[in-house]
């Protein structure tokens, strides 16, 4: 941002975009589960990662969370109260891949709902929060149609919710909704921008957790579970055949790679974004 308010002339044409993730899984050791719990704690910044202990991670979350509120986003020209907006984005760590009411939001921080959509719409462009929108193609149910809401880092997830160190994560509410953040964003750190990236849910309930739409042909639906041994609802297997999906996995915690029923594949999360590199790469996407 600041070097696009430092030019002088249009770039309109002369400008290619990239945006720069965390580490992912592909970056770092993921060879046994120790590796992706550090990685899944501590979050991609590599000097998070990079820490000497989990309690030196933490603290320099909490230093880099001040900095974005207290100078980085003030210096970008948005008139933000950090308290107020801090207290938003604990919200938001609480609402973890959510879908939000912004009234509800604003009563508790006494603002109104467009303020809310507003600050929301500042940690989106800042790329600390990201907006996952339902799927929006002509399907003949009634969908759920309002987005769904995920801090982007699961090292500032945690740092905002005060979890430490593994066992206080393994305890805590948001494991499950934890987990599934950090899954897709890994996943579409290594997807080209031209993919489609979505959620899917019917009002009865049919659910999908991430809607991949790769090319005019191929949908990818993915499930995300942190159990070992996920039980998988009828629902996610409904919501596959209302997408078409083409390809349907689900990510589990373990690191085998299996099918179980209706051309579903079990399959470790490495493993599954070594597949999506290597589709998206060879078909030239």
């Amino acid at each position: 941002m600041d070097l696009l308010r430092q030019s002088s002339e249009s770039l309109a044409g002369r400008i290619s975009y990239l945006e720069m993730t965390g580490l992912n899984l592909l970056e770092v050791p993921a060879d046994s589960p120790a590796d992706i719990q550090k990685s899944w704690l501590r979050g991609g910044f590599p000097d998070s990662y990079l820490a000497r202990t989990d309690a030196t991670s933490m603290a320099w979350l909490e230093d880099l969370i001040r900095t974005y509120l207290e100078r980085d986003i003030p210096q970008m020209g948005f008139s933000v109260s950090a308290t107020r907006l801090r207290r938003l984005w604990t919200m938001l760590a609480h609402l973890q891949g959510e879908t939000v009411n912004f009234s509800a939001l604003g009563g508790n921080l006494e603002i109104d709902g467009k303020t809310v959509s507003k600050y929301l719409d500042i940690l989106v462009d800042l790329f600390l929060v990201r907006r996952l929108e339902p799927w929006h193609a002509n399907v003949k149910k009634r969908l759920v149609k309002s987005p769904r809401f995920y801090i982007r880092d699961s090292g500032i997830l945690h740092r905002l919710l005060y979890i430490s160190d593994l066992d206080d994560l393994l305890s805590h509410p948001v494991l499950g909704k934890s987990w599934e953040g950090f899954v897709i964003e890994n996943i579409l750190s290594i997807l080209p921008g031209s993919v489609g990236t979505y959620f899917y849910r019917t009002a009865a309930g049919a659910e999908i957790d991430l809607v991949l739409k790769v090319s005019s042909r191929e949908t990818w639906a993915i499930e995300i579970k942190t159990s070992m041994a996920p039980k998988i609802k009828p629902g996610f297997y409904q919501a596959c055949e209302d997408v078409e999906a083409t390809q349907r996995y689900v990510v589990y915690g373990g690191d085998d790679e299996f099918p179980i029923k209706h051309d579903t594949t079990m399959i470790s999360l490495r493993k599954l974004m070594v597949k999506l590199h290597t589709a998206t790469t060879n078909t030239g996407i």
